[in-house]
């Protein structure tokens, strides 16, 4: 397992931030498998892999790019900036503003220089790169395509997953208020979690600097709502004797906790709104099936304290019960809350 060596100054300076770019990626990379980890992740599949495949087909060089950056090692480190600690936050802002915000780090993409993005490839490779990806707009090519799929596949659901990463930074701030750092990145990544003393264990494999000194970093936690994970850093990153150059950048990017298979959003029974209020009405419709508040934030689009207010009245009229999973608390539906939800007109 690698690791990394976290002091006190660079865990006090830590915190989580958001990245369109980031989420770009992911997209990317679910894109390139293929595969969906649960049902609504297939069914924006559906709709986006047909069109990025058409797209990969009329240009070859690209689709070369992407099989080599994205390679069975680790990603190519050019594709993966690491996002700029003082611009990236994640709990809360426009929407719209995170468009530019996509486009500054586009740009980051954009300007590597030729011999950069070839020696990433050989290095994510383990070899050269093939013949055809042998030419100096690779930097380019690369960023082309993140633009492509943030216009074509991510963008328009962008409030959305937006409102998914602040229920899952908001989840983890919670935790780590109440646990510290070892309960907040216990299970961030596969692999990851705390082992002792100033220890963070970051992977299952080797895949990035091992063991490595952070202190002095900035080091940034990164959610993505695609179940996809990777670790980033500046290059040049490491001193001789294996200690992070002071300043740098470093983040993990991890999937969200709050996604889940998206469920259609069902109309609330007039009747039923009129009795319990709309909200409630249509927290107690989604706890057909146990979820987190996180979860419901997602769902519902609603502030984490609203949701939390409602179900503790949903939990004390006997509607709805809560259990705790291994570390997270789930709220589901009692019987008498199905018996209501039963007997409303229009169900």
């Amino acid at each position: 397992m690698g690791w990394w060596r976290l002091d006190a100054d660079t865990l006090a300076g830590s915190r989580f931030a958001l990245s369109p770019l980031a989420e770009t990626v992911a997209a990317l990379k679910t894109l390139h498998r293929g595969g969906g980890a649960h049902p609504g992740e297939r069914r924006w599949l559906d709709a986006a892999l047909p069109r990025y495949r058409e797209r990969l087909a009329a240009d070859p060089v690209t689709a070369a790019l992407v099989r080599a950056a994205l390679g069975p090692r680790w990603n190519a480190t050019f594709l993966t900036p690491t996002p700029g600690a003082e611009e990236h936050r994640a709990d809360g802002g426009r929407v719209a503003a995170d468009g530019e915000l996509f486009a500054r780090e586009l740009a980051e993409v954009r300007a590597t220089p030729p011999a950069v993005a070839r020696a990433d490839l050989a290095e994510t490779l383990g070899g050269a790169p093939p013949p055809v990806l042998d030419r100096d707009d690779l930097a380019e090519r690369a960023a082309g395509l993140l633009a492509w799929v943030w216009t074509e596949t991510v963008e328009p659901g962008w409030a959305r997953r937006r409102r998914i990463i602040e229920a899952d930074v908001l989840a983890r701030t919670a935790r780590l208020g109440a646990g510290g750092w070892a309960d907040a990145l216990s299970d961030l990544r596969p692999g990851m979690r705390w082992l002792g003393g100033d220890r963070l264990g970051v992977g299952h494999r080797d895949d990035g600097p091992q063991p490595l000194d952070l202190a002095g970093v900035r080091l940034l936690f990164v959610p993505v709502t695609p179940q996809q994970s990777w670790l980033c850093w500046d290059v040049p990153t490491v001193d001789g004797r294996g200690r992070a150059a002071p300043g740098r950048r470093f983040a993990v990017v991890y999937p969200c906790s709050g996604v889940l298979a998206e469920e259609e959003r069902r109309a609330v029974p007039q009747a039923l709104a009129a009795l319990l209020g709309p909200n409630r009405a249509e927290l107690l419709i989604l706890l057909g099936t146990p979820k987190t508040t996180s979860q419901l934030v997602a769902l519902t689009g609603l502030p984490l304290g609203s949701v939390g207010r409602h179900l503790r009245i949903l939990r004390e009229s006997g509607l709805a019960l809560r259990r705790r999973s291994g570390r997270s608390v789930l709220y589901h539906r009692t019987p008498a809350g199905q018996v209501l939800l039963d007997a409303a007109p229009g169900r």
